[in-house]
């Protein structure tokens, strides 16, 4: 069995969509048929969050901790307790492509560190055009990136294991990971094949996530010395 885990905290607007596209990629023909289990972690929501990914097909489960290491954690031990081979993770904000979780097992790996992208910049506003084309210019979307994303990340469960799983941080928990994984000796696929568009919203979930590092690109565009471009995890 293959299990996909979801963080979410208060993701209304975007989880039906999210779900909706893990279960095609859950369906793709190159799995062989082979079982997989969405499993949604509802995180402190006071929201529609959990209905609706239910009513889109995910198991969910409730925390109330307001952490996404917590909340990655708890739902890798829920999908690790039902059998899963192989866990991959992705956030409530992003949209898998179909060929997503088979694209992780092509690589033979593992764990699969994949890129992100980005269709939609319009909640930026003014600063829409400036921040595409910064992170098409910074960002490194190829094999051999040294990017590390929660909303694109894939991990054999003996590596998960040896690698002591997910710590409960508020942030960075997904650079822990692999750093840990890396320590243990796992074989890590830096990949550009699992493709996912992610959200380019303005206000961040959690702190030094996707979301800070495109605001900091903002500032970084208007005052060239303040930041470092996109090309940290």
């Amino acid at each position: 069995m293959l299990g996909i885990v979801i963080p979410a905290h208060n993701e209304q607007d975007t989880i039906a969509d999210c779900v909706g596209a893990a279960r095609r990629a859950a369906l793709h023909h190159d799995l062989g048929g082979e079982p997989v289990e969405i499993v949604v972690v509802i995180d402190g929501c006071t929201d529609a969050t959990g209905v609706l990914a239910a009513r889109a097909g995910a198991i969910t489960i409730s925390v109330r901790a307001r952490n996404v290491g917590v909340a990655r954690a708890v739902g890798a031990e829920v999908l690790l307790a039902r059998g899963a081979r192989w866990l991959a993770f992705t956030d409530a904000d992003t949209v898998v492509s179909p060929g997503w979780l088979a694209d992780q097992l092509s690589l033979d790996a593992d764990a699969v560190c994949g890129t992100v992208g980005v269709e939609d910049w319009s909640q930026h506003g003014v600063h829409a055009d400036l921040l595409r084309r910064h992170f098409l210019h910074t960002y490194d979307d190829r094999d051999g990136h040294q990017h590390i994303h929660g909303a694109n990340l894939g991990v054999s469960a003996p590596a998960y294991r040896r690698a002591g799983g997910f710590r409960h941080l508020g942030c960075s928990e997904d650079v822990d990971l692999v750093r840990a994984l890396e320590a243990s000796g796992a074989k890590i696929a830096w990949s550009a094949k699992p493709r996912v568009v992610t959200s380019s919203r303005r206000e961040a979930r959690a702190r030094g996530g996707f979301a800070d590092a495109l605001l900091h690109a903002i500032v970084q565009q208007l005052n060239p010395t303040a930041l470092p471009a996109l090309t940290s995890p």
